[in-house]
């Protein structure tokens, strides 16, 4: 039986090969359309302009002495082992909406009574849910009873929706607000820049449909420790843009007539109520302009109301002023860095941070070393988040090149956290006999700097001989020198967290430069 002859398939026509050709040609003018979508909008998103209302650095201000408070909520153990925890900010917070008989306007990042990780749990960990304090229901209660004494007081609270879970979880407590009277905004941030570009440009596309659904009960593992077990693919489809109002922010009228402000690095949230924190308490013309920047927040996420706050009388002239300057977003960083880069030989930097990994903010410090100024950083470990170990990115690899580049020029000390974390974010510059300082929410990484997320510092100028001054100067010299006599130990050495690894380092890198990280 002869084998059948195989025959090579047929070439294909002079009219097939035309007909391929221009269908790949629009294939591939397709795909290079989406990807010059694709960068032009992360691109514009990285860029645009900031809304109204942001990115605000004010006129320094004379302020009297008598109306600027320091704050500091410090969590320590004794030579016994024991937590010690003192707070002042919330005794403050809830003093001063006590106190109010026109107006209240909250502004806090978290709102919630999540516990930590630890305490859903097994409650281990020395700052477990034995002394956490319920602060999100101090708080409610406060604004709830204030609003019933006081039928005209007008009450805003901005918060992050977060606290809904991006509405995968509708807060309890906030339905209770607004069934007292209170108004409730959630920050629409799909009006801020983007952090994470190469992920948002893809997301924005689909923001309408997530918006959307985001309530909805999906088959996905609820990433949080709160909430239901499961949530739609829109909830964490909105989270991994890794953007937030940061905001921590408190004005109201003070009760006689005048204005009161306080802006502070603390959130009314259960699950961080242990943490060190920080905060300035101040009143006159300052806090008008927190308060009107605010209020444009909350008409940029679409609070309607026509309400405007009431004139209120200019603060006493007193002999004895400290000078202050109210900043928001981007105009922290301009701030910060115009303060180091304008010290001196002979001069010191003081810092301390929960986050320190900004690269502007690094170099700064490591030029400022080789000016021969004196640079000490109090740094938390990054060990303990809500109850969840971390290792250490970014402060112990961004720690290690500062010290190591500087020639140890730079000191570094790390807080002891038992489960909480060192959550201030304190900056002083001592000239002579003068002291520049700042504090708020905004933590020193790309993300809280770089006008991403929505964040709202105070700047302060004084004489060091002022009381205000030396409270801030002591306050870091205490937790650096720790205290012997009262059996404290704030800080311990940088060895004992020095973290020289090469990959933690370049990870630190890249999620600092491509906005992948949580910090």
């Amino acid at each position: 039986m002869s084998a059948v002859p195989r025959s090579d398939p047929p070439l294909p026509s002079h009219r097939d090969t035309t007909i391929l050709r221009p269908r790949r040609r629009w294939r591939r003018l397709f795909l290079l359309a989406l990807l010059l979508i694709w960068a032009g909008t992360a691109l514009w998103q990285v860029f645009k302009p900031m809304p109204a209302g942001t990115n605000l650095a004010s006129d320094w201000v004379d302020t009297p002495v008598a109306d600027v408070r320091w704050l500091a909520d410090t969590t320590v153990t004794d030579g016994h082992g024991r937590l010690l925890i003192r707070q002042h900010v919330f005794d403050e917070v809830l003093g001063i909406i006590g106190a109010a008989k026109q107006f209240v306007v909250l502004d806090f990042y978290l709102f919630n009574d999540w516990p930590d990780a630890a305490d859903t749990a097994d409650g281990a960990g020395a700052a477990s849910s034995a002394v956490h304090r319920k602060i999100s229901e101090e708080l409610k209660a406060r604004l709830i009873a204030r609003r019933k004494a006081v039928p005209d007081l007008k009450v805003l609270f901005i918060t992050d929706p977060v606290n809904d879970l991006y509405g995968a979880w509708p807060s309890a407590a906030l339905a209770e607000l607004r069934g007292a009277g209170v108004d409730v905004v959630i920050t629409d941030l799909d009006i801020l820049r983007d952090p994470n570009p190469a992920y948002s440009a893809l997301w924005r596309p689909l923001g309408t449909w997530s918006t959307d659904h985001a309530g909805d009960r999906g088959a996905l593992a609820n990433p949080l420790d709160v909430g239901p077990e499961t949530v739609s693919l829109p909830m964490w489809l909105r989270m991994f843009n890794f953007k937030a109002n940061h905001r921590k922010t408190l004005v109201a009228d003070d009760g006689r007539g005048g204005l009161v402000a306080l802006l502070t690095s603390a959130d009314a949230n259960d699950g961080g109520s242990a943490h060190s924190n920080v905060g300035l308490r101040f009143g006159g013309p300052l806090a008008r302009t927190a308060l009107d920047s605010e209020l444009r927040i909350a008409r940029l996420s679409g609070w309607q109301s026509t309400w405007q706050p009431p004139e209120v009388s200019a603060p006493q002239k007193d002999q004895q002023a400290v000078r202050l300057r109210y900043l928001s977003e981007g105009a922290i960083e301009r701030e910060l860095l115009a303060a180091i880069e304008t010290a001196h030989s002979g001069e010191s930097i003081s810092i301390a941070a929960l986050y320190l990994s900004d690269r502007d903010v690094i170099d700064a410090l490591r030029a400022a070393a080789a000016r021969d100024v004196r640079v000490r950083l109090i740094l938390d470990p990054n060990k303990d988040m809500y109850g969840r170990q971390h290792d250490g990115v970014p402060n112990r690899p961004a720690a290690a090149e500062l010290v190591r580049q500087s020639g140890g020029r730079i000191e570094c000390r790390w807080y002891r956290t038992h489960g909480e974390q060192f959550h201030a974010t304190l900056a002083m510059v001592r000239r002579g006999d003068a002291l520049w300082a700042m504090l708020g929410s905004a933590q020193l990484t790309r993300r809280q700097l770089d006008n991403f997320n929505l964040n709202a510092d105070v700047a302060l100028e004084a004489d060091l001989d002022t009381p205000l001054a030396q409270e801030l100067v002591n306050y870091f010299e205490t937790l650096w020198q720790n205290d012997p006599v009262a059996l404290r130990e704030y800080t311990t050495d940088f060895q004992i967290y020095e973290d020289q690894s090469f990959p933690r380092y370049w990870r630190y890198r890249l999620m600092e430069a491509a906005g992948l990280g949580a910090f």
